[in-house]
């Protein structure tokens, strides 16, 4: 079972991410962020392009597609989560597991038991109790927090979409290609996207942020597990979708801590509901 604790670790690093970009979004913008933690990331697995090589031409342009699904949702989740609280933005993107569920059982044929069915609606049922009470307490700026959390949700079901693909292209590629691929075209989509937009950015400020740096070590890391644990027969969408999830604990954490957010006692308890659905639906 060593991909349920690739998956897990996957999970937390998630939830660490989700913090940091938080913090390095205090000294850069949105895309000064985006492109130079791209660029980083991509330079610290470079190193494996002598192994990347092989892949079929349909493969690589299902590897470009991801990249660009993952392309723009970075851009929504990462506008989201510099206006929204974190340990809001942890819960809302729980979400994601409806939308990875319903495309594992759809599009990947994958079977459900009853213990894994009442996981899920226990993970679902953490997350909406929290949106039933949002508000208690919490500060919110109007309409451009309902428009952040569209982009949230949107960011989510695109990251699942993104879920869905990596298990089929892991059953084609190796970890090492699809890792090098991947954030290669990131690295255009985003090259473009500051060409097309004429967007200016302060490399020499972003590459000082060493927030990025390590956000970038981060995502390298737990996308490395997250590849390994899919190329694992055993794997299924549906459950590593609800693993991946154990991250909503560490934003509300941090959002106690870190940034002095309020609420957290029943944020806390809906996140025991969430786990508590996690370890139903993998026991």
């Amino acid at each position: 079972m060593l991909w349920v604790w690739l998956v897990l670790l996957y999970g937390i690093i998630k939830g660490a991410r989700e913090v940091v970009k938080k913090k390095s979004m205090e000294r850069n913008t949105v895309v000064e962020v985006l492109f130079v933690y791209t660029l980083l990331s991509f330079l610290f697995v470079a190193p494996g392009a002598p192994k990347a090589g092989g892949v079929e031409w349909h493969t690589m342009l299902l590897i470009a597609l991801k990249s660009f699904v993952i392309f723009v949702a970075w851009i929504l989740s990462f506008k989201a989560i510099k206006k929204l609280p974190v340990s809001l933005y942890g819960l809302l993107d729980l979400s994601r597991v409806i939308f990875s569920t319903l495309m594992g059982v759809i599009f990947l044929k994958e079977m459900m038991t009853s213990w894994q069915i009442a996981g899920l609606a226990l993970v679902c049922a953490g997350l909406f109790l929290y949106r039933f009470r949002r508000g208690a307490g919490e500060e919110f700026s109007e309409k451009a927090d309902t428009k952040m959390i569209c982009f949230a949700l949107l960011s989510c079901l695109l990251n699942g979409v993104s879920g869905t693909m990596d298990k089929v292209l892991m059953q084609t590629v190796t970890s090492t290609q699809l890792q090098f691929w991947y954030m290669l075209f990131l690295v255009l989509f985003y090259a473009l996207y500051l060409m097309f937009s004429r967007t200016k950015i302060k490399l020499g400020s972003a590459f000082k942020n060493y927030w990025i740096w390590i956000l970038s070590v981060l995502f390298v890391i737990g996308d490395k597990a997250l590849f390994i644990a899919n190329q694992s027969g055993n794997s299924k969408v549906t459950i590593m979708t609800l693993l991946k999830q154990a991250g909503c604990v560490v934003t509300i954490l941090a959002g106690k801590f870190l940034f002095k957010e309020k609420n957290i006692a029943y944020k806390l308890f809906c996140a025991a509901v969430i786990i508590a659905g996690i370890v139903i639906a993998v026991l």
